[in-house]
C-alpha cells in the first residue's frame, strides 16, 4: 500500500475517532444533578434520578445513565440519593415585616409580661432608640386570657414612645407617651377598630384600624440596616429550600425598594407582591397593568377584610363564645371592597382578601361571586379562610375562588380557638381537607413572621395537625389533615397557579425554570416533627445557597 493511502486512512480514522468521542461526551449543558430522587410534582407524580440544566432551564430529566451518557456539564452534583423538589414558595409571607421585626425588640415566645419588660430594657440599653418598637407578644402564653395594660410600661418608659405589636399584627400595646403623640383618647372614634378603655382611661391596647394613627408615627429604620435585614431573611428562606414568597401587602414606596434590592444587592427570591389598595398603588396598577421586573411580579391587591381571632377582631356571624357582647370588626367597608373588586377586574389584577371570621368569608364569597360571571379565570384569593360556615364551603368551587391557608395557624391557635368559637363553629375552622376537596387546590404558606418560616413545620401541621412539640398527641381536629403530597403541591405547583406562574415554576419539567432544592434529610411527614434543611438551593440554575 502506498504511503499516501496509509496517510489518508489514518486521517479518516482520526476524524472518526474525534466524531465518536464527541458523541460519547454528549451535549454540553451547565449543570447536571444526578444520583437523586427528583420529585417533579407534575400530574403523573414522576420521580427521576437525574436532570440536565442549561441557561437556567431544564433540558431533560431521566435515568442516571441516560442523562450522564447524553450530556456533559460544567458542574455535576452527586446528590447521594437525596430528595430534590421544586423550590418551595411561601404563598403568604411578610418579608418586609420580618426584616423590621429583626431590627425591633424581639418579644416572640415571652412567657409573661414581666419578661416582655425585661427584653425591652435590654433592647433599649443596646440600641437607645428614640421610638421603641417591639413585636411578637402573645398573652395566651402567659397563662391568662386577659390582654395587657400599659401601667408598667408607663413607669419604665415615661417619655419615650413605645409600641408593642401582638404576634398576629392585629393588636398593639402603646404607652401613654405614644397615645398622647397619636392624639388617642378614650373618646376617639374609630371605624373598624377598638380602643380599649377601662375606668374611663385608655389601657393602651389598640385593635385593627385603631392602630393606624400609631403606625403613621413609627419611624423608618436606617436603609442600610433594613437592606441587611432583608438579605438575612432571604438567606434564612434559602436555608429551608424556599425560593419564592407571595409578599402579602406592600406600599407604593416599597416597589422601588424591592427593585433596588434586586439590582444592587443580589436579591433573588421570586417575589409575587400584593399591593395595598392606596391611591398611589391603584394609580400604579392602572398605569402599568400586570407588572414584571426581573424576579418581582405585581398583579394583585391585598385587602384587609377583618382582624384576627386571637385579638377577637375576626368578624363572626354570631358573638364570640368567650365574649358574648362582641362580634369582631369589619376593617374595610363592604362598599369599598366592591370598589376595589371593580378596579381589580379592570386592571387584570387579583383581589387577595384577608378573611378570618365566618361573616367576613361570607361577604367576600358574595363579592367574588359577582365578578366570576365576568371572568371565570380571575383566581381571586381569600387569604387565611380560617373560619367558614359549612353552608358556605361550596361557594369556593362554584366561583373559582382560591383558598390561601397557613396550616401552622391551626396548631398555634389550638390553645384558645375552641374557647373563641365554641365546638359547633370549629366544624368549619382550619378546615383544609374540606377546602381542598371542594377547590381541588390550596395555596399554602406560613404568614411569617407571625409564624416561623420553616416549611417542615407547615408540613407537620398540615399532615399531622401537630406543633413542633408534637402536641396535641392525637392531632388538632385531625379529620381535616391533608397528605404530604398535597401539602407540597400547595407550596409548589398550586402556589405557582395561585400567582399565574404555573408555566414557569412549580414543577420540574423540560422547558421550565431550574428552580429547585436538594434536601439534607428525606422529606417526610411522620408522627414526630423532624427538622430538615436544604443542602443546595438553586434559582434559574444558579446556586444561591449551599450548606457547605
Amino acid at each position: 500500500m502506498c504511503n499516501w493511502c496509509v496517510v489518508k486512512k489514518s486521517g479518516i480514522f482520526a476524524l472518526l475517532l474525534v466524531v465518536l468521542t464527541s458523541c460519547f461526551k454528549g451535549k454540553s449543558v451547565d449543570l447536571i444533578i444526578h444520583n437523586a430522587q427528583i420529585h417533579t410534582m407534575n400530574d403523573k407524580a414522576e420521580v427521576f434520578e437525574a436532570m440536565a440544566i442549561k441557561d437556567g432551564k431544564i433540558v431533560e430529566l431521566g435515568a442516571e445513565r441516560q442523562i450522564l451518557n447524553k450530556y456533559t456539564a460544567d458542574e455535576e452534583i452527586d446528590a447521594a440519593g437525596k430528595d430534590v423538589y421544586p423550590g418551595f414558595t411561601d404563598a403568604h409571607g411578610h418579608m418586609l415585616s420580618y426584616a423590621k421585626q429583626l431590627l425591633s425588640a424581639d418579644l416572640v415566645g415571652s412567657k409573661s409580661f414581666d419578661e416582655v419588660l425585661v427584653r425591652l430594657e435590654k433592647y433599649q440599653s443596646k440600641h437607645n432608640r428614640k421610638f421603641i418598637l417591639g413585636r411578637g407578644w402573645d398573652q395566651s402564653l402567659w397563662g391568662t386570657t386577659e390582654f395587657p395594660t400599659n401601667e408598667q410600661l408607663n413607669k419604665l418608659f415615661p417619655t419615650t414612645p413605645v409600641c408593642l405589636i401582638r404576634i398576629d399584627g392585629h393588636a398593639l400595646l402603646a404607652n401613654d407617651a405614644l397615645l398622647k403623640l397619636a392624639n388617642i383618647t378614650p373618646t376617639t372614634a374609630v371605624d373598624g377598630g377598638i380602643i380599649h378603655v377601662k375606668d374611663g382611661k385608655c389601657t393602651g391596647l389598640l385593635v385593627d384600624n385603631a392602630m393606624n394613627s400609631v403606625y403613621s408615627l413609627i419611624p423608618e429604620y436606617p436603609k442600610k440596616e433594613l437592606i441587611q435585614a432583608m438579605l438575612d431573611v432571604q438567606h434564612e428562606l434559602f436555608q429551608y429550600g424556599i425560593t419564592g414568597v407571595h409578599e402579602a401587602g406592600i406600599e407604593n414606596k416599597d416597589i422601588a425598594f424591592f427593585k433596588e434590592l434586586i439590582d444592587q444587592h443580589d436579591f433573588r427570591l421570586n417575589t409575587y407582591a400584593m399591593l395595598m389598595p392606596s391611591k398611589e398603588n391603584i394609580a400604579f396598577a392602572r398605569k402599568n397593568g400586570i407588572y414584571h421586573y426581573k424576579n418581582l411580579s405585581i398583579r394583585s391587591f391585598k385587602v384587609m377584610g377583618d382582624g384576627a381571632l386571637g385579638s377577637r377582631g375576626a368578624l363572626l356571624k354570631k358573638p364570640y363564645s368567650d365574649d358574648h357582647a362582641h362580634f369582631g370588626v369589619l376593617t374595610t367597608p363592604v362598599a369599598e371592597m366592591k370598589r376595589i373588586a371593580t378596579i381589580c377586574e379592570l386592571t387584570g389584577y387579583q383581589m387577595n382578601t384577608h378573611a378570618i371570621g365566618d361573616s367576613t368569608n361570607n361577604l367576600l364569597l358574595s363579592i367574588y361571586k359577582g365578578i366570576f360571571e365576568v371572568n371565570k379565570d380571575h383566581r381571586w384569593r381569600i387569604e387565611h379562610a380560617q373560619v367558614i360556615d359549612p353552608k358556605d364551603f361550596s361557594l369556593f368551587s362554584q366561583y373559582g375562588i382560591f383558598a390561601s391557608v397557613q396550616p401552622t395557624h391551626a396548631v398555634s391557635d389550638q390553645r384558645w380557638a375552641e374557647a373563641r368559637l365554641g365546638k359547633e363553629r370549629m366544624k368549619g375552622a382550619y378546615a383544609y381537607k374540606s377546602l381542598l376537596q371542594l377547590c381541588g387546590m390550596l395555596a399554602i404558606g406560613t404568614d411569617f413572621p407571625i409564624e416561623l418560616t420553616d416549611p417542615f413545620l407547615t408540613i407537620h401541621a398540615a399532615v399531622q395537625r401537630k406543633n413542633s412539640d408534637n402536641f396535641p398527641v392525637s392531632g388538632f381536629y385531625s379529620n381535616e389533615s391533608i397528605s404530604l403530597e398535597e401539602c407540597i403541591k400547595g407550596m409548589t405547583i398550586w402556589a405557582a397557579f395561585a400567582s399565574f406562574d404555573e408555566e414557569r415554576l412549580g414543577t420540574l419539567e423540560k422547558g421550565k425554570e431550574a428552580t429547585f432544592s436538594v434536601f439534607v434529610n428525606k422529606v417526610s411527614a411522620g408522627p414526630e416533627y423532624q427538622p430538615n434543611f436544604a443542602a443546595y438551593t438553586f434559582i434559574k440554575g444558579k446556586k444561591v445557597y449551599s450548606v457547605e
